[in-house]
């Protein structure tokens, strides 16, 4: 099988877990690798709360003991937040492998000048990778960013190549831009572009893979070295099962269509993964109550396509132990099998396109002007990235 090399880790089915806020937390990183295997990211925690030691920061960047790579992506702005925060983090021996964010495309952010708006000002970005990588040290450090601003302020080959001069051991890239947000088709030919001009640096692909299939698809069709795997396993952690059959059958001859046996697991089989996270969250966040009001927001993909009833969803999603849980489970006919298409697709956050909210006169330039570095620091909040 074709591996990843980030460093001296070597990650023997290239598949990433994204970063994705209140979702790749320990809990569902652990459900995710009982399935099958790839790197597990944390979900994105910024630098500068890392640096003052917040305790939802601190949360965030916890691994459990079975956890055999420590991954953890950061957000900032700052090259001398970023710095500090990795120096901390490889200081403490928290983690194994950084991964910084430029692929954030909520408003909120990019009006600020912050996540996927950020790569457009050159000097900043390079500043913050080169910050990021030195800090390091041994530490291997990757990039994760989408393809530019809007179609007409396109970023990724210049951010590409500069992470690359940085000393990064892999980019991996989201075939959007800041406006299309979640919307339309991802450019997989963006990726194809970015692989080619990257040389031997590993790229990774990253928008539209639902199934095995996708996953396979993008391999062939990019010639990326691995790919990231977002919203298409949400509610679905036995995707990682999937895709690691796919690339065994890969690594033995990369042109075969092969079919694999994708699980198709009973109602009763999902309802036992939906415990067994709610299980896994009471643990990571020390409460019952806080865990199975965090679980109430994966109830819709979860149970996606099965025959289970509008009143039993919003049931399930008003429950507050795990008894609740328990009881409501034990209403539904377990036997009931796959209910095939219905269950699969698209899923998580879509929305349409919009124009990108950026700072004023923000495109005048692309070199950090001015008071932009100030207005900058206002965008390190804590938000998904993309």
């Amino acid at each position: 099988m074709k591996e990843l090399h980030y460093g001296n880790i070597k990650i023997k089915t290239p598949v990433v877990l994204a970063p994705m806020a209140g979702i790749t937390n320990t809990a569902f990183r652990r459900l995710c690798r009982e399935f099958g295997g790839g790197l597990y990211v944390s979900e994105m925690v910024t630098s500068r709360a890392l640096v003052e030691r917040t305790e939802e920061s601190m949360r965030l960047i916890g691994h459990h003991e079975s956890e055999d790579i420590r991954s953890v992506q950061l957000y900032g702005v700052d090259p001398k937040t970023i710095g500090e925060a990795v120096t901390m983090l490889v200081a403490e021996n928290r983690a194994d492998h950084i991964d910084l964010n430029f692929g954030c495309p909520v408003p909120k952010v990019t009006r600020k000048g912050g996540g996927a708006a950020l790569p457009y000002k050159q000097d900043l970005f390079s500043a913050i990778v080169s910050s990021a990588v030195k800090a390091a040290g041994d530490i291997p450090v990757t990039v994760k960013m989408r393809k530019g601003i809007d179609s007409d302020h396109l970023t990724f080959l210049d951010a590409g190549k500069s992470a690359r001069d940085a000393g990064v051991a892999a980019v991996a890239l989201h075939g959007r831009t800041a406006s299309e947000y979640y919307s339309g088709q991802a450019d997989w030919n963006a990726i194809y572009e970015l692989k080619n001009a990257l040389g031997d640096v590993q790229v990774l692909g990253n928008g539209d893979i639902w199934s095995a299939n996708d996953a396979i698809r993008m391999m062939r069709q990019t010639g990326v070295d691995g790919v990231v795997v977002g919203r298409g396993c949400l509610g679905r952690p036995w995707l990682f099962a999937d895709l690691q059959q796919a690339f065994e059958e890969y690594a033995k001859d990369p042109n075969s269509d092969a079919a694999i046996n994708p699980v198709q697991p009973t109602l009763g089989e999902v309802a036992e993964a939906f415990k067994n996270h709610a299980v896994l969250l009471v643990e990571f966040f020390e409460s019952e109550e806080r865990a199975c009001r965090d679980i109430r927001k994966h109830v819709a993909w979860y149970f996606k396509g099965y025959p289970v009833g509008g009143e039993f969803r919003a049931s399930l999603a008003q429950v507050e132990t795990l008894q609740q849980i328990d009881d409501l489970l034990g209403t539904l006919d377990w036997s009931l099998p796959y209910p095939g298409e219905l269950a699969e697709g698209p899923r998580g956050r879509l929305g349409g396109a919009k124009s990108c909210a950026l700072p004023e006169n923000w495109l005048n330039s692309r070199e950090l002007v001015g008071a932009e570095r100030k207005m900058l620091m206002e965008a390190e909040i804590g938000v998904s990235g993309g």
